[in-house]
């Protein structure tokens, strides 16, 4: 079967979604994360497909070339999860394994978890599956007089769209590079960490210390990040893997 990625657009929980997809064979659906597109994925969908399973990236609901409902009680994760559910049916599948990166990580792990007689298998990159909190998210979310976390930012309608449709191009361009990892810091730099400080605890941290090194050219391998000392962390491996 032909790894060439094709393009389609499905009927799927009452919006048209766009589909990237290849090969043939047991389903996957991979649901990428903000601010991207199905073509996070162009990498692995041909390697999906010939390793002998049917890949599809949809642009997820609000995105790309999928439709973008305007009310903002359109994108709770039960219509997400029902617009994943609604795609297996269009394609006749009767389950699939789900993966999601970033906010399409959420979107996986509920997909998995209101529906496994649908999704099998549920792999997460970067956010893992967290349970409800006592209190609302944004309230807990940083903000001061000089920044505001993203989310909280994002929360007043129109305020955020006029600064991203002033230039749109470049704001993805410089907002998807800032955060690829392949934006070095170019003046010297410090990290310093107590050995008590929670930070050091957080999931992931264990590899991201020793990742610095790969941020911060100027690091020097053996006084500030120990670790990259004897060679390139898990994350680092897997990354060259998938490029």
């Amino acid at each position: 079967m032909s790894s060439e990625v094709t393009h389609r657009t499905v009927e799927t929980n009452g919006i048209r979604m766009h589909l990237a997809g290849a090969g043939a064979g047991p389903l996957v659906v991979l649901c990428h994360g903000c601010p991207e597109l199905w073509y996070s994925w162009r990498h692995q969908l041909p390697a999906l497909a010939e390793a002998g399973f049917h890949a599809v990236a949809p642009d997820m609901r609000g995105y790309g070339r999928t439709d973008r409902p305007e009310a903002i009680d359109q994108y709770t994760l039960f219509h997400l999860v029902g617009d994943m559910v609604g795609l297996l049916d269009v394609l006749e599948a009767e389950n699939a394994v789900i993966v999601g990166n970033d906010w399409g990580a959420s979107v996986a792990w509920h997909a998995a978890l209101m529906r496994p007689d649908r999704f099998r298998g549920v792999i997460g990159l970067s956010v893992p599956f967290r349970l409800r909190g006592q209190v609302r998210p944004t309230a807990v979310m940083p903000q001061t007089e000089d920044a505001v976390f993203y989310q909280l930012y994002y929360q007043t309608p129109g305020v955020a769209e006029a600064e991203f449709e002033h230039d749109v191009r470049r704001f993805i361009r410089g907002n998807l590079y800032s955060i690829s990892g392949d934006m070095p810091a170019t003046v010297p730099a410090l990290y310093i960490a107590g050995d008590r400080d929670p930070v050091v605890s957080f999931p992931g941290m264990d590899r991201l210390i020793p990742n610095l090194a790969d941020f911060v050219h100027s690091c020097a391998p053996r006084s500030c990040c120990p670790a990259v000392a004897t060679g390139p962390s898990r994350s680092a491996q897997r990354r060259s893997t998938l490029q």
